[in-house]
């Protein structure tokens, strides 16, 4: 029976089941309640059926793929039914609790991934269940255990089973029916699905809660209540959120976006729940799951950015939700509601300031939303509270305010903020201070530049104007504490703080620099001490970031000067912020700006920045005179510096800190090469140095390295800072200083005086000996150099160094005798020695060059200085230094015998290398010898230097018996390492090397004394080596023994590579020293005789060989010495055909010429670095001047010597080397001036350096000079210029290639005039030659190249630079113009001047012209007088002959100045009337310079008498001056007639002295005749602006005037363009036509006409006018039809003034049928540009004529004809274009290309519209911006 039953039950159910693909959700339930009621089923049967087949439904497999519209709508209808007849049966926990496992979660764990919207569909069907059933049991008992049970499982939470959280998964467990129902899952559910479902069950719970009519907790069916349920959920929930927050990404993802905002809901309702917990009722509050939140949040704040963004978001559903709670309280006051905790702790407002400048936008943006959240401000700024404004006053303008303020005004208005406060109105409240607050930020953000330059100045006013007020509102309540953030002044500036940091990195360069001036302009004085509440971190951050940001700059360095507004401007805020410091926070604070420099790279000008906010921080106006120790109070530190400084540490311990720091700054100021900016960073950091530290306070160490890290150069004797440093070491020695400066000298001096004693005292104990190697030998030099240094510094009388003379003395004379365990000692002794022989010698040096002089800077520059030991004194120190070292020279000789016995190949050396150096090439020290082997040499090579400088030294004051001492052991032990034997190992070849490193400084100084003694002792050595030596070269065994020692140290081939190196550098450096020892000893007045000479041809040859050789391998250290070599050797080979020095000496022939500059040139090429000291040194010893005025190395049969082989090359190379060219011109062109004969061979060359131009400024090379002796010694060896008074100017500048070259013709052209006379040469003939060779060739490039005789070039260009240079360089050759080539010339001169030019070249031509006539006066009648006659030429080139003609008469020699007058005033008179303005106004400006000159005022009885073109002329010349406009043209040029000298103009210093440094264009100056047109011009202009405002003015009327019947312009509506169109027909019918007569005046027209065929020829015309008529029409109508067809919009672009942009958008107007084109100036269409880029579009669009002025006039005409007006513009209001809708009637206005719209025009405005933009450069171009927005518009049109 049953089986008989089930048949229809399960045929119905499939039946109904198939149906449901048919049905849709809405009708099931009416579908099921037929069946039910036509069957008779129960619904429980029916439930039962429909839910048995559901399994089938959820399996995977179908839902694999993305459910289609028909499969989703077949799931909702079968749910749909199955909730429906659980509604049916009411509470029944059978059916709900099978429906749970059965369906509804087994489909929602499948489901999720498919289809969102079936599920919520499912999800809300089921939750309807619940609620009308109120079955809340259920679901607590089955549904919300199982959902809990999946997030812990994400959360890994079952390890801890007795959380209270978990306690339910034990029962859920346990049930063995919970295990058979879960047999429908495959799992858990899915961690978003499980919160989404727990999210809408405790939503529906709160529901069913306040729609609750009872307040019992148990239902009367016995199920529990809603209120019960959501409580224990809620719990359950909130313990949950706050497990997932500090879990992985996705759990806070879950938590943030389904529970925390339904967490939030219930309380905003309920501010505490019931709940029970293990059996025991509590109350849980909102309050404490708050505070559990915020630690949440500030353990995320902790974690990391992506942490920090979630903490945010956290943040700001929690004030959200404070916002409604606020509401809910203010609806029921009589609510008890607690206290929220989180907006009263600082940590909040803290973040949120954290938050505001991190450099992400996103965090950014929700910190500000979270802000403006917390502070109850909607959007942009607006707000409620904004200061109202009074009617009365509300149009009234505040006294005292600019127009650019009162626009400012209004741009506030227009942003939400009202007008500035003065004195009169009141203080602004707390909440006005945020919004004004919020706006800027708001502003920094999102705006646009010209909206920020607007409003932030007087918002920030108003925002410091509260801050002195410190007025605390109590009117608050609630928001006291929120308030308060910003009502006090320390809190106030923290604020600020954030809108300075994001204004100092905004992505606006405008914005930026509008943002530091603006922060910099304030006067911190009217605001007391807040300056100290600005934090310590926005100071050392983004303060100085800003500080060096180049664009605040832009000023820096011009004419030298190294500073700019807004350093001056920082240097006085933080001189500000530090006055109100103690000392030691003084310290604390210039010791953090200094580190900066650590952390930050610093350009120039930030360098320089921080060096002047160092400077005026550490300077402060002192109240009391004693200020010192009383300072260092306890906890002086605050708490944002960065300066780890222990807070028990001594003041000692910081300022060496401080010290440190600002060593460092030094360090970096090196990097940057100019000595003047060096200079200014040192002083700076001395001043501050001064202000804070006593030179008593540090350890001397700290002190000498220090100072060691200042340049020497302005340290040393006549160095700037030399006096400084003096006064900070000595003390000030002023009356009232705070401690005794006397002491203070004391005690440095007695430090200074113990150094030598403490450091040489032994650095081991016991009976090891101690070893070193080169890196303790450089330590230890290092550490001597430096006290010598200060030492020398800090003198100031002789007294002040008998300790030291004494002990030197006293330890010199024992120094054999020290004990072994203090072995180390007398290598220290030594060294310090060694220090104290170079300092001397460096002070010698200076102390020659500058002597006493006093050197005083000018104002700009630093302090006077002076050397304080007078000649006098200085002679007497050296003299006594020299004394003391003489005293222990023999000491030091038997302790350096002592010491060279490791030379000698007798002593046993230990062989087996170190394992620290086995298996390297070289190690740290290089030497590849054992431990004591290597301390042994060390020590050796250390004696033998110190003897050397030693007698170096004394033989500069005396010569006696311990410097002949000093001078055999030298030379003994140069014999000795000569004669060596060779070495079989790698030891013994090491000790050899290290022989001839201490060989190098031993003969370095035994060439400067080469003595009649030294060869006789040179003879009694050979002779024991070689024999009888009669009749040799002297020096040819010194010399080759050397050379083949070292050669044969280097074929057995035991030194490893890198050590072979080192050998060939000692090798060039040994052999520069012998090949100089000639011209030492004819220096020294030796000089041999009987055939004896120093070196013989063939010696010479081999060593001549060997070098070129070896160049194109030489090493970096190497170039210098070998250069040398072979500039000392080509000097002995050339000299010695005449002389005693070389025997048989045969010179140098090209060959070995071709040898050396190929092998020079190689080496120049591979060098990575063009150094100047190499490239010097190249170019004196190939281009040798013994060598260059042999013909034969310059040219050989048609083909370039070697010397020009080579000079082609360098001045090739240098066109992309600045330095090198600069410096071969400075040698070639002294070659040529010495050498006349050979220029003609460098003619090409020559031009070439005229026409060269290359980089203005090369630091580096300054720094070389000044830094490197080498350097500033090989460039003195260069030929010497002809002029170096004005090319020392010069040198580093792309103009001295030039410069040189115009020098170098210049006097060459003082010597050709010398032939002829009595004093003539044949260099005269070679001089006029040469000249006028490179003048014909000049102006042959000038008329004929290619770009040089371009008539069209732009201003600046390259050709306008070359065509300069060209012709600056022909006026200085203008001297060289002889009769027989002056026909070619003025040929040349006539064509150029017919051409264009700019007036900058036409100047010179001008000169050069004006000098040719004056040389030549026959030319001016034959040549000029007919020239200017020809008035049809160009313009240009008659007013270039006017000039020119009026020059000669004022200028020509009395003897024929008469002449000229009579030839050349005629024809230029009648140019007076010129029609061209310029001319006429330049011949008025000459006209009367003549007339003033040669035709002085007479008087009235005198004029009567006189002739009567006499008569004219004065009357002319009366004219002239007493005219206006003349008097006016002659005003502006006042200076220029009268300064120009042509005879001046052809010099090189009249060409190039008027250089202003990086401003002037090629030292060009002014031209009268840019004068005269920049005149005319602004003349012009003056009256042109008149004109278009009167114009403004009439069409700002014509708009205003409504019946202006001829005014076309394009309507808005339908009916209006109907009428328009009429009106065009009216207009354009509007023309005559002949008249049809009528019949009965037929008969009077034809007499009156006399013909029949008269009258037939004008009806045919008439005829052809209605075919006109009909054409016109037809025309009329097609025009009309175009019209219609178009768009209702208007594109206003009156603010756009750039062709390009406004031709662009009538394009884009024109391809989207835009209604009209609005322009300021529709002659714009004429325009040639604009016609290019619009391609025929200004055909076809209407352009309506509307100047700025008339923009609002026109705006709100169209306002009032229905249009509305929209801006494209980015305001706070503003809508995304992707998100408006616009209107059919639209203007749409463009703002200007930078400023945007102005605030005036915003004003009118019906909406403002942006572009979204998601890039980071947040600007478009205003045609593209446009053209978006313009296709927005028709896509919407079209769309409709």
């Amino acid at each position: 029976m049953a089986s008989n039953q089930s048949d229809p039950i399960a045929s119905l159910t499939a039946s109904l089941s198939e149906s449901f693909r048919q049905v849709p959700p809405a009708a099931v339930p009416a579908v099921l309640d037929c069946v039910l009621a036509s069957t008779g089923l129960s619904s429980s049967e029916l439930f039962t059926s429909l839910l048995d087949t559901f399994p089938n439904l959820v399996k995977e497999e179908n839902f694999k793929d993305k459910l289609d519209s028909d499969q989703c709508s077949y799931l909702a209808s079968f749910v749909g039914a199955l909730c429906h007849l659980l509604k049916q049966l009411g509470f029944n926990h059978d059916a709900l609790q099978l429906f749970i496992w059965r369906s509804f979660l087994p489909l929602m764990e499948v489901l999720h991934t498919s289809n969102h919207e079936l599920h919520n569909q499912i999800a809300e069907s089921f939750i309807n269940v619940v609620v009308e059933t109120n079955s809340w049991v259920v679901v607590e008992a089955n549904m919300v255990p199982f959902l809990l049970r999946s997030v812990c499982q994400s959360l890994g939470m079952f390890q801890n089973e007795k959380s209270g959280t978990i306690d339910w998964i034990v029962g859920l467990d346990g049930s063995e029916a919970n295990k058979e129902h879960m047999q429908y899952l495959s799992g858990s559910l899915s961690l978003p699905v499980s919160c989404q479902i727990l999210t809408l069950l405790l939503d529906a719970a709160l529901l069913s809660r306040q729609i609750a009519t009872t307040s019992e907790s148990v239902v009367p069916n016995g199920c529990l209540s809603a209120q019960h349920f959501s409580g224990n959920l809620v719990w359950r929930l909130c313990s949950m959120a706050e497990q997932m927050l500090l879990q992985s990404l996705e759990h806070r993802l879950c938590a943030i976006r389904f529970l925390l905002p339904i967490i939030f809901k219930s309380f905003v309702s309920y501010p505490s729940f019931e709940i029970i917990v293990h059996g025991e009722s509590c109350v849980f509050s909102r309050n404490d799951f708050f505070m559990k939140i915020w630690k949440c949040c500030r353990t995320l704040f902790s974690l990391g950015p992506i942490e920090r963004r979630d903490a945010y978001r956290v943040l700001s559903l929690y004030l959200s939700f404070l916002a409604c709670t606020d509401e809910y309280r203010d609806a029921d006051p009589h609510k008890k509601v607690e206290g929220l905790g989180i907006k009263a702790e600082k940590e909040f407002w803290d973040e949120i300031r954290t938050g505001l400048v991190n450099k992400e936008g996103l965090v950014r943006k929700q910190s500000l939303h979270i802000l403006k959240t917390a502070l109850h401000i909607n959007g942009g700024g607006q707000s409620s509270g904004v200061l109202e404004i009074s009617s009365h006053r509300k149009n009234l303008v505040p006294h005292g305010m600019t127009k650019r303020e009162v626009w400012a005004e209004e741009e506030a208005k227009s942003l939400g903020v009202d007008r500035i406060c003065n004195s009169i109105e009141p203080i602004l409240n707390s909440q006005q201070k945020w919004e004004a607050f919020v706006l800027l930020y708001e502003m920094l953000e999102e705006y646009g530049t010209h909206l920020v330059e607007a409003a932030w100045n007087h918002q920030v006013s108003l925002l410091l104007q509260s801050s002195t007020s410190h007025v605390i509102s109590a009117s608050f309540g609630k928001e006291a504490k929120d308030q308060n953030q910003i009502e006090t002044s320390g809190e106030i500036f923290n604020w600020l703080a954030i809108l300075w940091e994001r204004g100092f990195h905004h992505d606006n360069p405008q914005v930026r620099c509008l943002i530091i001036r603006s922060f910099l302009g304030i006067n911190w004085k009217d605001y007391g001490n807040c300056a100290n509440s600005l934090p310590g971190a926005f100071i050392l951050g983004s303060f100085l970031q800003a500080l060096n940001d180049p664009v605040h700059h832009k000023e820096f360095g011009v004419k030298g000067v190294y500073s700019s507004r807004t350093i001056e401007g920082a240097a006085q805020f933080l001189h500000h912020y530090a006055n109100s410091l103690n000392l030691r926070k003084r310290i604390a604070f210039v010791s953090n700006l200094a580190s900066a420099a650590k952390h930050e790279s610093f350009g120039r000008a930030g360098l320089m920045g921080l060096a002047e906010c160092i400077a005026s921080a550490a300077s402060r106006v002192r109240i009391h005179q004693n200020e010192c120790e009383s300072e260092w109070d306890e906890g002086a530190l605050p708490e944002t510096e960065k300066v780890e400084i222990d807070s028990e540490s001594s003041p000692q311990k910081e300022k060496v800190f401080l010290l440190d720091a600002l060593r460092f700054i030094i360090e970096i100021s090196k990097q940057h090469f100019n000595p003047n900016y060096r200079l200014q960073v040192c002083e700076k950091v001395l001043q501050a140095v001064g202000l804070l530290v006593c030179a008593f306070d540090v350890p001397l160490e700290i002190l000498l390295l220090f100072i060691s890290t200042i340049p020497r150069e302005f340290t040393d004797y006549g160095g700037s800072l030399r006096g400084k440093i003096q006064q900070w070491l000595m003390g000030c020695g002023k009356k009232n200083c705070s401690v005794d400066c006397s002491s203070i000298e004391m005690k440095f001096l007695k430090s200074l005086h113990g150094f030598p004693s403490r450091f040489t005292s032994p650095s081991c104990m016991g009976n090891v000996l101690a070893t070193y190697n080169d890196e303790d030998l450089d330590s230890w030099e290092f550490e001597a150099k430096r006290w010598a240094r200060v030492l020398f510094i800090g003198i100031k009388e002789e007294c002040h160094l008998i300790p030291i003379l004494v002990y030197i003395q006293g330890y010199g004379m024992s120094i054999c005798d020290q004990n072994k365990a203090t072995e180390c000692l007398p290598i220290k002794f030594l060294i310090l020695i060694l220090s104290l022989v170079q300092e001397l010698q460096i002070g010698l040096d200076r102390s020659t060059d500058h002597g006493i002089k006093f050197r005083t800077r000018s104002e700009s520059g630093s302090y006077a200085t002076m050397n304080q030991l007078s000649f006098a004194d200085a002679a007497v120190l050296y003299q006594k230094f020299t004394n003391v070292f003489c005293s222990i020279m023999e000491e030091l000789v038997s302790f350096a015998n002592l010491s060279c016995s490791i030379f000698s190949s007798s002593i046993k050396v230990e062989d087996c290398l170190p394992g620290s150096v086995k298996g390297k090439l070289g190690g740290p020290s290089q030497r590849r010898l054992s431990s004591l082997t290597t301390t042994a040499v060390l020590q050796a090579i250390t004696s033998v230097t110190t003897i050397a400088h030693i007698s170096l030294w004394c033989g500069q004051f005396e010569s006696g018996d311990s410097l002949n001492l000093a001078s055999k052991f030298l030379w003994k032990f140069y014999w000795k390492t000569i004669s060596s034997p060779s070495c079989d190992s790698e030891t013994r070849a090491e000790i050899c090397l290290a022989a001839f490193e201490a060989v190098a400084p031993a003969l370095r100084a035994l060439a400067p004394a080469f003595s009649p003694q030294t060869c006789d002792f040179i003879r009694e050595n050979d002779n024991l080596l070689q024999g009888e030596t009669e009749g040799k070269p002297l020096l040819d065994p010194l010399i080759l023994s050397f050379v083949q020692n070292i050669n044969d140290l280097l074929s057995v081939g035991v030194l490893v590579r890198t050590r072979r190196a080192v050998l060939m550098n000692w090798k060039w450096l040994c052999l520069e020293s012998l090949l100089s020892i000639p011209c030492y000893a004819i220096k020294n007045g030796l000089h041999l005789v009987d055939g004896n000479s120093f070196f013989s041809d063939a010696a010479l040859r081999w060593i001549f060989n060997d070098l070129v050789e070896s160049l194109e391998n030489a090493g970096e250290g190497s170039v210098l010495p070998m250069l040398r070599s072979v500039r000392l050797t080509l000097s002995l080979l050339s000299e010695g055909k005449s002389s005693s020095l070389v025997s048989s000496c045969n010179g140098v022939d090209t060959q070995m010429m071709w040898s050396l500059v190929r092998s020079s040139w190689i080496l120049h090429v591979s060098c990575n670095k063009r150094k100047v000291a190499p490239i010097a040194a190249l170019l004196s010893s190939v281009l040798h001047p013994s060598l260059f005025g042999d013909e034969s190395m310059h040219t050989a049969e048609d083909a370039p010597g070697p010397l020009k082989w080579l000079v082609e090359k360098i001045l090739e190379e240098g066109t992309r080397s600045p330095r090198t060219i600069r410096l071969a011109a400075l040698h070639l062109t002294g070659l040529w001036l010495s050498n006349p004969r050979i220029i003609k061979h460098y003619i090409k060359e020559l031009k070439l350096l005229s026409l060269h131009g290359s980089v203005a400024f090369d630091e580096d090379f300054e720094a070389e000079l000044a830094d490197n002796h080498e350097t500033r010694i090989e460039v003195s060896l260069l030929a010497k210029s002809p002029d170096p008074e004005l090319t020392e100017a010069f040198i580093n500048t792309e103009l001295y290639a030039r410069v040189s070259v115009a020098i170098l013709f210049y006097k060459l052209a003082d010597l050709a005039d010398m032939a002829g006379s009595t004093n003539q040469n044949g260099e005269c003939h070679a001089a006029v030659e040469s000249g006028k060779m490179f003048l014909l060739e000049l102006l042959d490039a000038a008329v004929n190249d290619k770009d040089l005789s371009k008539e069209l070039y732009k201003k600046y260009s390259a050709i306008h630079r070359r065509k300069i240079r060209v012709w600056q360089m022909i006026c200085v050759l203008s001297r060289f113009v002889c009769q027989d080539i002056v026909g070619q010339v003025t040929d040349y001169l006539h064509i150029s001047l017919s051409r264009n030019n700019l007036p900058a070249v036409r100047q010179y031509l001008e000169t050069f012209a004006i000098n040719m006539y004056l040389r030549f006066p026959s030319l001016v009648g034959e040549h000029l007088v007919p020239i200017l006659r020809d008035y049809d030429m160009r313009q240009q080139a008659l007013s270039s002959y006017v000039f020119v003609a009026a020059n000669v008469i004022l200028h020509a020699s009395e003897a024929v100045q008469s002449k000229h007058l009579d030839e050349l005033l005629p024809p230029i008179v009648p140019l007076l009337t010129s029609h061209h303005h310029s001319l006429r106004g330049f011949t008025q400006l000459l006209i009367y310079q003549v007339l003033c000159k040669l035709f002085p005022p007479l008087d009235s009885k005198t004029y009567a008498t006189m002739p009567l073109e006499k008569r004219c002329f004065e009357d002319l010349k009366t004219y002239l001056a007493k005219n206006s406009d003349c008097t006016r043209l002659r005003a502006s040029m006042e200076g220029y007639l009268d300064a120009y000298n042509p005879t001046l103009s052809i010099i090189p210093a009249g060409i190039f002295i008027n250089r202003v440094e990086e401003l002037e264009f090629e030292c060009v100056p002014k031209s009268l005749m840019e004068e005269v047109l920049t005149f005319l011009n602004d003349v012009r202009e003056d009256l042109r602006t008149s004109m278009a405002k009167d114009l403004v003015t009439i069409k700002n009327e014509s708009l205003k005037t409504k019946e202006d019947h001829n005014s076309v312009e394009i309507l808005s509506n339908v009916n209006e363009a109907n009428s328009l169109a009429a009106e065009l027909k009216d207009v354009m019918f509007d023309f005559q036509k002949k008249i049809t007569l009528s019949k009965h005046e037929n008969k009077e027209a034809t007499s009156f006409l006399g013909h029949k065929d008269t009258y037939n020829q004008l009806l045919e015309i008439e005829k052809e006018d209605e075919l006109l008529d009909q054409l016109l029409r037809s025309r009329s109508l097609a025009m009309e039809s175009v019209r219609s067809s178009r768009q209702h919009l208007i594109l206003v672009a009156s603010l756009i003034d750039r062709i390009p942009n406004l031709a662009g958008l009538a394009r884009t107007c024109e391809v989207f049928k835009a209604s009209a084109l609005a322009v300021a100036d529709a002659n714009i269409v004429h325009d040639k540009q604009f016609q290019l880029i619009s391609v025929t579009a200004e055909k076809w669009v209407p352009f309506i004529e509307v100047p700025v002025d008339s923009m609002k006039l026109f705006l709100e005409k169209k306002k009032r004809e229905g249009f509305s007006i929209l801006g494209l513009e980015q305001t706070a209001n503003s809508i995304p274009l992707d998100q408006y809708s616009f209107p059919t009637k639209t203007v749409l206005v463009l703002g200007r290309e930078k400023e945007g719209i102005p605030v005036d025009i915003i004003h009118i405005l019906d909406a403002c519209i942006e572009i979204p933009q998601l890039g980071v450069v947040r600007s478009l171009n205003v045609h593209v911006s446009g053209a978006i927005a313009l296709w927005e518009y028709t896509r919407q049109q079209r769309s409709q």
